[in-house]
């Protein structure tokens, strides 16, 4: 089951409501501990200033870790393309009946690849990487069987096209099961809570501006969930280059 930071919108929520939350806990200690002398004061300046230091670098640090994964799946697209297309025309290399079926095969595979970038439904994504699986077994035997009655360089050749299909394929898999670690996210909320906490704390009679700190916090928790996330972001690779693919081949 996928967790909270699959759903940019979530993060975004959540993380509004629990920082305004620490934010008024600080102002609420700093009424009910309201004796606090100048050193104290000048001390909890301090901290406050390194903390959110510290925030702001945990912040630019994930969204580094956000925006390289992004990039990632990008090049990863733009692979798969290459290496369908030039299946394609090794194809031509097969015999007549044996270049139709691969043909035929890999259109049905580039359409699944396609739904497997623009589809954000969890159970049909399971139904289309089930058809990605059997397809790709479907290819590998179709290029297979005349490499194994004739093993010749042509042969080998759409063999290892075909291989490279297959391949492009698991390393887009990996890359949207590459996310910014669970661990990374706890780290970055508690800093996010304490900068809260002490910035309600620090900062007297702030009103509604007490406000501002979780707001813009919050919306860069946003910013990194929704580039981090492969599916239900506003962020996502598109597979631009596959269906210019389609297109050219009349798919």
């Amino acid at each position: 089951m996928e967790n909270l930071t699959h759903y940019p919108v979530l993060v975004f929520a959540a993380a509004f409501v629990l920082l305004s939350l620490a934010s008024e806990t600080g102002a609420w200690l700093r009424r009910r501990y309201s004796s606090v002398s100048d050193e104290r004061n000048e001390a909890l300046s301090l901290i406050l200033g390194a903390t959110l230091t510290l925030l702001a670098l945990i912040i630019g640090f994930s969204f580094s870790m956000a925006t390289n994964r992004y990039d990632q799946r990008k090049n990863f697209e733009e692979a798969e393309a290459n290496a369908i297309g030039t299946e394609l025309l090794r194809a031509d290399l097969l015999s007549p009946a044996d270049a139709s079926s691969v043909r035929k095969l890999l259109g049905d595979y580039l359409d699944q690849r396609i739904a497997f970038y623009i589809n954000k439904d969890d159970m049909r994504r399971t139904r289309i990487d089930e058809r990605i699986s059997q397809l790709e077994a479907n290819l590998w035997a179709v290029v297979r069987v005349p490499a194994q009655a004739q093993p010749t360089p042509i042969a080998a050749l759409v063999l290892a096209g075909m291989n490279d299909v297959i391949n492009s394929q698991g390393y887009t898999q990996a890359a949207y099961w590459n996310r910014i670690p669970t661990a990374a996210w706890f780290l970055l909320a508690a800093i996010a809570l304490c900068s809260n906490v002490l910035f309600g704390y620090r900062v007297r009679n702030a009103g509604k501006l007490s406000l501002v700190l979780p707001l813009v916090v919050s919306i860069s928790l946003l910013l990194i969930a929704d580039i981090d996330a492969p599916r239900h972001g506003l962020i996502h690779v598109s597979p631009q280059n596959l269906e210019s693919l389609a297109r050219s081949i009349g798919n």
